[in-house]
């Protein structure tokens, strides 16, 4: 039986995995902190049905403290998928320290322990964010034009570094996965699918910042999950860095205006200066995931519109017409 470690297993991408993981007969053992980054309780409802699996466990333990992980873990996993951090590209910028100090700090710590442990898997939940303003569109794993321009996007590129060390020295596999733009029922509440569709339900002002051109490229939920689970079994090269999105972008007013049609709502928008920190678009080649992992996208963002519209009025209690 395979035993995989997850951190971050009651946030949004963590908490699907975990659910496709025990379909797959895996043994699962989350780590979460509950961070108060977004409502606990989101997190606890994530995981109420999993809390009940014979093969899962649900250690709380933050990712900072190395001794209390080494405590309260039993070491014996065959792969570590490592999804806990500080989240959010404009928070970090006002508490650079703890995103580091999570983010960059708590990976070492993993690293550490699957070095001691002998995990020779593991892969991380890097982000799209560490490619910035590079202009090279769509945006390839083996363009090193990396510019990053938020201290969250640092970070993620500092741990992919991290990696590439464990590698060498220890002979772990690490395969870092930019996800794009990641939705679908569950995501975080901060996020911009969701906060949209939850202002226009309830008659609010929509803030867009900037004038609505930015474009991002949306990967739905399951699709992401389905390139997680090609990594964990993934036998190939010792390192790999790889794209995981959708291969299409979408402009800010085009997902409004998908939205209102879906919601059968209109928004109204509220026009807002450009925040520091987000890039002006985000667009995945995805030739290598599919290459390597035999990654094929398969939810096209109208259809992953419709699935999330009607997780969020079920979560609201609210009533289609």
């Amino acid at each position: 039986m395979t035993h995989a470690l997850v951190t971050g297993g009651a946030g949004f991408i963590g908490s699907h995995l975990v659910d496709r993981l025990l379909a797959d007969g895996y043994r699962v053992t989350v780590v979460d902190n509950f961070d108060p980054f977004y409502d606990p309780a989101l997190k606890r409802r994530n995981i109420a049905s999993q809390l009940r699996h014979p093969k899962y466990t649900l250690v709380e333990v933050d990712i900072r403290d190395l001794e209390g992980m080494q405590e309260k873990l039993s070491g014996d996993y065959d792969v570590i998928v490592h999804i806990a951090a500080k989240a959010g590209v404009r928070p970090s910028i006002e508490d650079p320290r703890g995103y580091y100090e999570v983010n960059v700090g708590g990976t070492q710590n993993l690293l550490e322990l699957a070095r001691k442990w002998g995990v020779k898997q593991f892969v991380f939940a890097s982000s799209s964010s560490v490619y910035g303003e590079n202009p090279n569109v769509p945006w390839r794993e083996d363009d090193y034009v990396l510019k990053p321009i938020s201290p969250y996007a640092s970070t993620k590129v500092s741990c992919e570094l991290l990696g590439h060390v464990y590698s060498h020295l220890y002979g772990i596999r690490f395969i870092a996965l930019r996800f794009f733009t990641v939705y679908g029922p569950r995501q975080r509440p901060d996020l911009a699918i969701n906060k949209f569709a939850r202002l226009m339900l309830a008659g609010k002002e929509v803030p867009i910042y900037g004038n609505g051109s930015s474009r991002r490229d949306y990967t739905y939920i399951d699709d992401i999950v389905q390139g997680i689970r090609a990594a964990m079994d993934y036998q190939g090269s010792l390192y790999e860095i790889i794209n995981l999105g959708a291969g299409r972008t979408i402009n800010l007013l085009e997902m409004v205006q998908l939205l209102e049609h879906v919601l059968g709502v209109k928004a109204k928008l509220k026009m807002l200066s450009p925040q520091p920190g987000d890039v002006p678009q985000t667009w995945a080649n995805i030739e290598k995931a599919e290459w390597l992992l035999g990654y094929r996208p398969r939810i096209r963002f109208e259809e992953g519109i419709e699935k999330f519209v009607g997780w969020v009025k079920t979560s609201m209690g609210a009533r289609d017409e």
